[in-house]
């Protein structure tokens, strides 16, 4: 069996909970999204995280507006919508949930 897999597809699954708890925190740049992911050992993709944004703005969990930038193109930055707020919470939940299943079933 491939241990990195197996990793990898852990981490996928917690991708949009952790990408939307950063954009929870406060309007954010995609860049920095990807900077933050990178902090914590999370390591993303612009070929992933870019569409992962779109997909989650065409579901109306996501708005944006665009700022001018001084050194380059206009910026996107992102924030919750109140559906995206009320979907993040829905996930806190879930994952708080599964977390104290984890932790209970490996400290047995």
């Amino acid at each position: 069996m491939d241990i990195q897999n197996t990793q990898s597809q852990m981490r996928k699954g917690v991708l949009e909970f952790c990408i939307l708890s950063i954009i929870k925190q406060g309007e954010v740049y995609p860049s920095d999204i990807a900077t933050k992911m990178k902090d914590a050992n999370l390591h993303i993709l612009e070929g992933t995280l870019y569409p992962l944004l779109t997909r989650l703005k065409n579901a109306k969990l996501l708005t944006y507006r665009w700022v001018e930038s001084v050194s380059g193109p206009p910026r996107k930055y992102f924030s919750l919508t109140d559906e995206g707020l009320e979907f993040y919470k829905e996930l806190e939940l879930t994952w708080k949930e599964l977390a104290d299943a984890v932790q209970t079933l490996t400290t047995k």
